[in-house]
């Protein structure tokens, strides 16, 4: 999840809590039991995060359309195109409940959010294969510096990341290596990742980063020139034993047929 707070914070700074997206052909059908959308404000400073507010509230910030549907299936924004003008341009916020004992794991919220932007936003799209320039993740030579997790298998993912002015944080527990991937296009590159690594374990891992103005969708500026922290490709490199090659490949986008403007609550 995602949680970017407004720049006239004091303790400006964003968290995001990002936990492994699995197919769940039982989760399709899940939806929240009721939800409020409406636009944002113009006087809002809230910044834009997504997030369970509560063990059953989930509240959204300051997303627009297109931004929902590549969080809810788990795309870098730049392969969700088509539909209305509107759709990259208004934000929303969302505030809704969910049902049962135990709070959704992220990818029953991410199927819940589905079902929403179907039944509010009356969503409709196709999948088309397209090519775009994108980041091959990699083993660096010397091999990779991983450590194997001790959690068990089933035990979800976390990959937890703080960003300050002139650093970034983004501890990970018992990852996989695509979820670590998907983090990264969904939430802080702007391209497509995949994961080439051949590595099929679960790892623990510490990630420390300098951002650039590349990173993040541009809210966050870059750090400074003597940020203490190495730049993203270094750190990944040099702290995990991993690299990114910029390439060509071919990704399954959405192209948006239907999108409409929910009603009000």
């Amino acid at each position: 999840m995602l949680r970017i707070l407004s720049k006239q914070n004091p303790l400006w700074f964003f968290r995001f809590v990002a936990g492994a997206l699995l197919v769940c052909t039982s989760c399709l059908a899940q939806s929240f039991e009721v939800a409020t959308i409406k636009p944002t404000s113009p006087e809002s400073r809230e910044g834009r995060y997504m997030k369970m507010l509560s063990p059953h509230r989930f509240v959204v910030k300051n997303y627009s359309l297109q931004r929902l549907i590549s969080i809810a299936y788990d795309l870098n924004p730049k392969a969700v195109s088509g539909g209305p003008a509107w759709m990259t341009e208004d934000t929303y916020e969302i505030l809704a409940l969910t049902g049962g004992e135990k709070t959704p794991t992220r990818e029953e919220q991410m199927a819940m959010l589905r079902t929403l932007l179907a039944e509010r936003f009356h969503l409709q799209f196709h999948r088309v294969p397209k090519e775009f320039a994108i980041y091959s993740l990699t083993v660096a030579r010397g091999g990779s510096k991983l450590k194997a997790s001790a959690a068990p298998a089933d035990e979800p993912a976390a990959l937890i990341g703080t960003v300050y002015p002139q650093r970034i944080q983004l501890p990970a527990r018992n990852a996989t290596m695509l979820e670590f991937a998907l983090v990264l296009q969904r939430a802080f590159l702007d391209r497509p990742v995949l994961d080439r690594t051949g590595l099929t374990g679960r790892y623990d891992f510490n990630l420390e980063w300098a951002p650039d103005e590349t990173q993040l969708g541009g809210d966050v500026p870059a750090a400074p020139p003597d940020a203490s922290s190495p730049p993203f490709f270094t750190a990944v490199q040099e702290q995990l034993g991993l690299k990114l090659e910029p390439g060509r490949g071919t990704i399954q986008t959405i192209v948006v047929d239907q999108a409409e403007r929910p009603v009000e609550n």
